[in-house]
């Protein structure tokens, strides 16, 4: 049985980023929240100075480096529709809405 392993802030900065293919991404240069979004990402400089935010999803492992998951043809792919769900507290239709990823309630006007 695997053991979860907590990793902080400390841990990840300066940290070298690689991809599923052993190829040098970046350093991690801190960790980011995305506003209206759940979750985290890793900030993370190449080496000609260019940046780009990593989603936390997108880690493999975390040890001596940071270690990305494979790209698969079905993360490329185009994401399907979320089934109609129902609201909790009024029984009433909820609406996905794509921005926030998240569930909405017009009769209750909020999140789900």
């Amino acid at each position: 049985m695997k053991r979860e392993k907590a990793v902080t802030k400390d841990m990840v900065v300066g940290m070298q980023v690689i991809d599923a293919e052993g190829n040098v991404v970046g350093t991690v240069k801190d960790v980011a929240f995305t506003v209206g979004k759940a979750g985290i990402s890793l900030y993370v400089e190449s080496k000609k100075g260019e940046s780009r935010n990593i989603e936390w999803e997108e880690v493999q492992a975390v040890g001596d480096f940071v270690i990305l998951k494979p790209i698969t043809t079905q993360a490329v792919a185009q994401p399907q529709q979320p089934t109609a769900q129902v609201c909790p507290t009024c029984k009433g239709p909820l609406s996905f809405i794509q921005q926030y990823q998240r569930w909405y309630c017009y009769k209750c006007k909020k999140y789900t």
